[in-house]
């Protein structure tokens, strides 16, 4: 395999166990109720058309699963004969659909549906062809970007990956602005520091701006020049506040799109970018341990923090939709993400 190609192909790997692991999670969210209702687990193989269905629930089995036939086309795709990557992305897209159909038949929140199993396999099919067809463009243009843009890391690929997670985490509503590694939930904990309006906006800025810090640090960390990293490192926390924005739009609604720039949130992207601003040109061991400190600083604040009042009315609405699913897995990113991106920090510093 040429150097100009295992980069991209090691990055499609990152993506797709990654997008396996979300689609996973999404189907069988919220994991809980488990029964044995005595039926066949795939029994949904005989079922005629479901009772209930949409063309919204259509498209989004097909979309969801396109971009997994996608990145496991381009995953496999170093290997002999021209469609044997495609080939196995599609048996590995139906093989992956109809065990997690199989699997929800003891969850009584979901139903099982031959439709749903077409619906995902032809979504695989549609981003495997895809792959097929656009992956030499594909792989020149990433080739291309990582020559010119990112730096020589070890795993950089993995932090690429990581940062595109990442992007989820403005989209959970319980969330202060970019606070990610909420533990209290899953362990069944309380905040530690009582909810008061003064010291709130002291602590919802510091999250803020440690979170901005550390993703800031890491961007630069995989960016070849540090010219570069001065556009590209705002453009990147740009992106998540338009992440943001756009989840306050469909949770509450075009009215209240910038409700989420309180006075806290303010106060910790401006201290958050001027430290950034500052620190961009230090040289890598120093920026790489200013990085892992703001992302475990900005970790233990969130797990201290008071709940946000703000936060629960927007979980709330979102609730009342039909993302409950979606919240889910924005919850599972946004509690996971320090903890993934630690020890990938901890790897690059054993070859810097």
């Amino acid at each position: 395999m040429s150097h100009n190609v295992r980069g991209p192909i090691l990055l499609a790997r990152y993506l797709a166990l990654a997008w396996l692991g979300l689609v996973i999670y999404g189907s069988l969210h919220p994991f809980s109720g488990w029964r044995d209702s005595g039926i066949s687990p795939i029994a949904f193989l005989e079922g005629g058309w479901p009772r209930y269905w949409t063309a919204f629930d259509l498209v989004a089995n097909v979309t969801v699963y396109l971009p997994l036939g996608f990145f496991f086309t381009l995953a496999l795709s170093s290997l002999p004969w021209r469609f044997t990557g495609l080939v196995l992305a599609v048996i590995l897209v139906g093989a992956t659909s109809f065990s997690l159909e199989t699997i929800q038949t003891w969850l009584p929140s979901r139903v099982p549906s031959n439709l749903d199993l077409a619906c995902n396999t032809l979504g695989g099919l549609l981003g495997a062809l895809w792959a097929q067809h656009v992956g030499p463009r594909v792989f020149n243009r990433i080739s291309h970007l990582q020559h010119q843009l990112i730096a020589p890391v070890p795993h950089a690929e993995l932090g690429l990956t990581l940062l595109g997670l990442w992007l989820l985490v403005p989209l959970s509503p319980e969330t202060l602005l970019f606070g990610a590694g909420d533990l209290r939930q899953a362990l069944g904990l309380m905040g530690a520091v009582p909810f008061a309006a003064e010291s709130f906006v002291l602590i919802e800025a510091s999250i803020t701006a440690f979170n901005t810090i550390a993703v800031g640090l890491i961007l630069r960390w995989l960016i070849v020049r540090t010219r570069w990293a001065y556009f590209l490192v705002p453009l990147f926390l740009l992106l998540g506040l338009a992440v943001r924005t756009l989840a306050t739009v469909i949770l509450i609604g075009p009215q209240d799109a910038l409700s989420w720039m309180t006075p806290g949130a303010e106060l910790g992207l401006a201290l958050g970018l001027l430290i950034l601003a500052l620190a961009l040109p230090l040289p890598a061991t120093a920026r790489l341990v200013l990085a892992g400190m703001a992302l475990m600083a900005g970790t233990v604040l969130v797990n201290l923090a008071p709940p946000n009042p703000y936060s629960q009315a927007a979980l709330t609405a979102w609730r009342q939709g039909h993302f409950l699913n979606f919240n889910g897995l924005t919850r599972l990113v946004a509690t996971l993400w320090p903890f993934l991106t630690l020890p990938f920090l901890l790897l690059t510093t054993r070859r810097t």
